[in-house]
């Protein structure tokens, strides 16, 4: 058996070019075979399909088809963000620019933790981290670093938070806040979080006064901006303010709402942000990113020192003087992909008015899809929309009906909703990331949720 041709290289391209087109082959007459948003029938149909498909995963002699049958099969299961009706989650379609750049990186391989693993990309991430990280803060020494998306960003937030403070902090929330939060206080062995009330769905400022009046020690309050229930923003300067006055550190979770900085219109939902300690970014969201896109902003840059570690083969004392840049204090993880290159590639290539173009595009479809929520006599519209998520049920159903209206979509693959609890009821909630969404996908997304309702109630299972 001859040798398997490698992806980089002087012969790296033209081995790339055949497969490139295996896989854009197998890309569409996937898509094509799915048909519709995620594929019909639900788990266990899914599943007896990629079985099918992948047959013995290690067989004894290779399959000269299996990227075709594979990738096929992966794409005819898949619930694909860019088609107008997946609406669900936070789940953006990435832009093919990004996606490009990402076979480079993942064809050259560089590996983040050393700079003779990575000459260049180690100085485009740190051009672009500097660059990001003074969207955030304008002023002072920021900093950014990239990381896995929201999750690691925050428990980063707590640990810098922690080592700041010599070993010690308390986390305060909002009853809004994301669960990472908690989680990375859980994991990071912190004292259990104080949960502060959030009415409506955000952070209540004066019981957050409150709070901070009786705690003691060390105190990080962690804000939100852009819940990933129904997209509200805390409000941020009255939350900054109160930090200031009880000396408590302040981290906001952006991963969602992050992106508006890119927008004109939208940047000032964000005021208060530059305020903040930490702030966690997702380029997978309000970016158009493939996975993963995410990031820590620092207003002090000093702050980062606290992840410095030494391991002599990776960034060794005499290395270091010598000026070889040393990576290792960049993340908490030591192999990790040049996730840089897409970031790069997309904010040269749309800057910051194409970014957000597609931010207020978003947005308006949120306002158009709430408007034609409000308007038809069947549904109910929690609240006008902050970014870009909506939040609607049948008019006078139950919780048990709203999520029996989900599912049935799901299964059925016509239509990809989520679910969100909010003021003690069950929302359906669609996420509108998708620009090229139109005002007939709207409507069509609005009639089948009616349409999976009026069969419910029928007692018919829908088609």
């Amino acid at each position: 058996m001859s040798t398997p041709p490698l992806a980089s290289g002087h012969q790296g391209p033209h081995a790339l070019r055949p497969l490139l087109d295996t896989v854009l082959a197998a890309l569409d007459t996937g898509a094509r075979a799915r048909g519709g948003p995620l594929p019909t029938g639900g788990p266990e149909a899914v599943a007896g399909r990629i079985r099918e498909a992948a047959g013995d995963v290690l067989p004894d002699h290779g399959d000269p088809h299996a990227l075709h049958t594979l990738v096929h099969a992966f794409a005819t299961t898949a619930a694909d963000p860019a088609h107008p009706l997946c609406a669900a989650h936070l789940h953006c379609p990435p832009l093919a620019v990004a996606a490009a750049a990402d076979l480079a990186a993942s064809a050259l391989n560089p590996s983040m933790d050393s700079w003779d693993q990575a000459p260049g990309a180690s100085e485009l991430e740190r051009l672009v981290a500097t660059a990001l990280a003074r969207e955030v803060h304008p002023a002072g020494t920021p900093d950014s670093l990239v990381t896995t998306g929201g999750t690691e960003s925050n428990q980063l937030a707590l640990l810098l938070a922690r080592e700041a403070h010599g070993g010690s902090v308390r986390l305060v929330c909002g009853a809004n806040a994301h669960h990472s939060l908690p989680r990375a206080a859980w994991l990071l062995g912190l004292p259990e979080p104080v949960v502060v009330p959030a009415p409506g769905g955000t952070l209540d400022p004066e019981a957050l006064d409150a709070t901070l009046t009786r705690l003691t020690g060390p105190l990080i309050v962690a804000a939100t901006a852009g819940t990933t229930d129904a997209g509200l923003i805390d409000p941020l300067p009255e939350i900054a303010a109160h930090c200031t006055a009880h000396g408590a550190r302040l981290h906001v979770d952006a991963a969602y709402g992050g992106g508006l900085l890119f927008s004109d219109r939208h940047r000032t939902r964000l005021t208060g942000l530059d305020a903040a300690d930490t702030v966690t970014l997702d380029l997978h969201k309000l970016g158009w990113q493939p996975v993963a896109a995410g990031l820590l902003s620092v207003r002090d840059a000093h702050d980062l020192t606290a992840l410095r570690q030494r391991a002599d083969y990776l960034n060794a004392d005499d290395d270091t003087e010598a000026g070889l840049p040393d990576l290792l204090g960049r993340s908490l993880r030591t192999t990790r992909r040049p996730d840089v290159l897409k970031l790069a590639v997309t904010l040269k290539t749309l800057g910051r008015s194409g970014l957000g173009a597609l931010v207020d595009q978003v947005c308006a479809h949120a306002r158009q899809f709430a408007a034609l929520v409000d308007a038809h006599p069947d549904f109910e519209l929690h609240a006008p929309p902050v970014i870009s998520t909506v939040l609607f049920r049948p008019t006078g159903a139950t919780d048990t009906t709203v999520a029996a209206v989900r599912r049935a979509l799901l299964t059925d693959g016509s239509a990809v909703l989520g679910r969100a609890r909010l003021d003690g009821r069950l929302w359906l909630k669609a996420t509108l990331l998708n620009p090229a969404t139109g005002p007939d996908d709207l409507a069509a997304l609005l009639h089948l949720a009616a349409a999976s309702r009026a069969t419910l109630v029928e007692g018919h299972t829908p088609r």
